[in-house]
């Protein structure tokens, strides 16, 4: 019965934790909000929910609360992040175009036997581009289904996936697929359960692929989050947040207890990064972006 007053209680905590800290932060500039962090969680964050700022800029700001990587970016982006001594955790995908279609996205990719050669010709560039820098996550996608099963799609991605495997072995790269809902933001996607993902880890059967657990994207899908990071940890190379519905901020606006769900992945001894993905509804878009670090920093 008391549970939904202590959910409250302890994200308004946080927020006000934040606020105070993004207080101080600005009245001191050598005070970073780093320093109150435990240490447990590595933070990252996800460009593209920030477009409105120049990526020098955000860098500075993610650097000052605690953020150790700014991702989703391409390699043309990796010298910004240098100068802030920043990684990029999980690096954009390589497009190119078979004919006039573009591949390589999330609606067309890996589950098309006729794209593979083409991406196969990208994704090795992407990867040797990863690795000269000294990161380690490549992100990649099923593509949708346009009618085809999800039996064939799998045999089809586990094939062009599995040409990729020896040069991300020999490069140190991991190859992560993002599982993606299909019902709200991404129709028809293929990768949209972690049962489908997790199968196709099993057959490529190589450490050098996993996937992307995006909290937001499984808990519209599937939910049962915290059981199912647990069953499936160690296909799981990363994860995303983002408050359901609506993919906004994290706090007590939506339906997600984020401080247990981080609980939860620190538990299975997960030494990656959790990725802030929320789209900021508030105009203070920076303090909204301390505020999810600070409630996922159990």
């Amino acid at each position: 019965m008391s549970t939904p007053i202590s959910r409250r209680e302890a994200l308004r905590k946080a927020a006000g934790a934040t606020t105070a800290l993004a207080a101080m932060t600005l009245l001191q500039p050598g005070l970073q909000a780093a320093d109150s962090l435990k240490g447990r969680v590595h933070h990252s964050v996800c460009k593209w929910c920030y477009k409105d700022i120049a990526l020098d800029d955000f860098c500075k700001a993610a650097k000052g609360m605690g953020i150790q990587s700014v991702e989703l970016l391409q390699p043309e982006d990796f010298p910004t992040l240098k100068k802030y001594d920043l990684s990029c955790a999980m690096v954009s995908n390589p497009t190119t175009t078979v004919g006039k279609v573009k591949v390589g996205g999330i609606t067309k990719a890996f589950n098309r036997i006729e794209y593979h050669d083409a991406l196969v010709e990208a994704y090795e560039a992407q990867i040797k581009a990863v690795a000269a820098a000294g990161f380690t996550n490549l992100i990649c996608f099923s593509g949708n289904r346009d009618g085809m099963s999800d039996e064939e799609g799998l045999k089809n991605s586990a094939k062009g996936l599995k040409r990729l495997m020896s040069i991300a072995e020999k490069h140190k790269v991991v190859l992560v697929m993002e599982l993606l809902n299909s019902k709200v933001n991404h129709k028809d996607y293929m990768c949209d359960l972690s049962e489908w993902g997790v199968a196709l880890c099993k057959e490529i059967g190589s450490e050098h692929f996993k996937l992307l657990y995006d909290i937001y994207h499984m808990q519209i899908m599937e939910g049962d989050v915290i059981a199912t990071i647990k069953k499936n940890q160690q296909y799981y190379a990363h994860y995303h947040t983002g408050g359901v519905p609506g993919r906004a901020e994290i706090d007590e606006s939506q339906e997600l207890y984020y401080p247990a769900i981080i609980k939860a992945i620190v538990d299975t001894g997960f030494k990656g990064f959790v990725a802030q993905e929320f789209i900021p509804k508030r105009s203070d878009v920076l303090a909204s972006l301390k505020q999810g670090v600070q409630i996922c920093d159990v």
